[in-house]
Parts: C-alpha cells; structure tokens; sequence
C-alpha cells in the first residue's frame, strides 16, 4: 500500500516542490494552457496543496480537483476556501458524475503505478466530446539533467533516482514515451511542446531567484526560447482531444 502522504515529505536528496515550481513554473503552465481552454469546468488530477489550483480559478470558475493525500486535501481546503470541489481519492477508484471541458494534470502522471489505465479513463470517461486535456511532465532530456549524467550524478537522461523513488515517481517521461502513453490510452495529440527552457537544477534556481540576477525578461527568454526547443525544457506538455 503507497503512502500518499509520506510522499509529499522532502527527503534528504530531494525536495517534493521548489520555490522554482511555485514562482516559475506554475505561471508558465498557465501561459500555455491559456490558448487551449474550452468552456469554463475544469478538472485538475491532483491538485497538491492547491497553489496551481488557485492560479487555475483565474480562467476556470467551476473546478474539481482530485488528490490522494490527505495531508494535501486539507492544506489545499484551507488555501482555495472551498472555491473547488476536492475529491480525497485515487484517480483509480474515483466516481464522477459529469465530464469536463478541460483536464489539467501537471507533474502527476510519472506517480501512477498504472498511467495508461488512468489516461484511458480520461480519455473515455471524463473528457467532453469537445474537451480538451493538457498533460505536463518533468522532461528527461532537460539539460539540467543531461548535465547531472555528464557529472556523474545519474545514469542517464531517463533514470529515477532513489530520491525521485522515494517521492513515488515511476518513470521520467520523454516527449515521445509521454505520447506513446497518451495514443495507447486512446487520445488524440493535437499539440506538443516544452515549458521552459532549463539548465540549472531546481536547488539552484532556488538561489539565483533570492538574487537580483535573474530579471523578469530574462525568465520570458527563457520560456520563449523554450517553445523553439520543447526537447530542451524542464516540461513538456501534451495537448490532447477524445480519441476513438
């Protein structure tokens, strides 16, 4: 039996989130999913504390969120005030009663011992005919992690470290095993692309960002030059419709 909450715990190789996912990242996401939400529901699969979620109530009014843990069901009650409805559930054994016109998972699908069932069940059960799903994952071929396996420190692009291991994630996702994952469940890709060009690890990023090196602009080139080499970002995103 997994335990949700002692996953969400920083271990002694790694954090669960950085400042970087908070103040960096998570605005970014919602850039990207900007050109792409349909209607005005949405479904989040696995809303952590609820930080993205809050950014989410911006462009969604109508938000349901699922989460495993209870530790981070209660923490994100207390942040969003029950301006979303919460489900404490797996995404495995969860019962919705409506489809949405957008799901959003971010950083989720690499924590799931079966992705393929529950992207299935995305795809055939709580997607709109006309919805769309936007699916984020850490990227192996970021350049930060292409640095750490020319330093030593993993042994190549794809690997899950014991520290990762521990955080529950199962695979690091490249942009072609995440759509192969997605057409096997029976979406339709329609879009593919990075977030976020990144050559600096998270902890370092975290360091620069206290400093008055890293300017707003700079932050904007790193995210533009990101949509000209989505293989080279710290995410990548894949835009998918209902499929047959």
């Amino acid at each position: 039996m997994r335990d949700y909450d002692a996953e969400l715990e920083d271990n002694e190789g790694r954090q669960y989130f950085y400042g970087f996912d908070y103040d960096v990242m998570h605005p970014y996401m919602i850039r990207s999913f900007k050109p792409f939400f349909r209607g005005k529901n949405l479904l989040e699969l696995g809303s952590h504390y609820g930080n993205l979620t809050k950014l989410l109530l911006n462009e969604c009014s109508d938000i349901t969120c699922i989460e495993a843990s209870g530790k981070a069901v209660s923490r994100a009650t207390i942040l969003l005030n029950d301006k979303v409805q919460i489900h404490h559930s797996t995404f495995e054994t969860v019962k919705l009663q409506k489809k949405y016109d957008n799901i959003v998972m971010t950083h989720v699908l690499e924590h799931l011992d079966d992705p393929v069932a529950v992207l299935r069940r995305v795809n055939e059960e709580w997607l709109a005919e006309d919805g769309v799903f936007l699916l984020v994952c850490p990227n192996a071929n970021a350049p930060s992690r292409q640095i750490a396996v020319k330093m030593g420190l993993i042994s190549h692009n794809s690997a899950v470290t014991p520290a990762e291991k521990e955080h529950g994630h199962y695979i690091t996702y490249s942009l072609d095993t995440l759509e192969r994952d997605a057409v096997a469940a029976g979406l339709k890709v329609t879009h593919r692309s990075g977030i976020f060009f990144k050559a600096l690890a998270n902890f370092q990023w975290d360091r620069l960002l206290q400093t008055d090196i890293i300017s707003r602009g700079y932050l904007d080139g790193c995210y533009e030059l990101g949509q000209l080499y989505p293989d080279l970002c710290s995410s990548i995103i894949l835009v998918c419709e209902k499929g047959k």
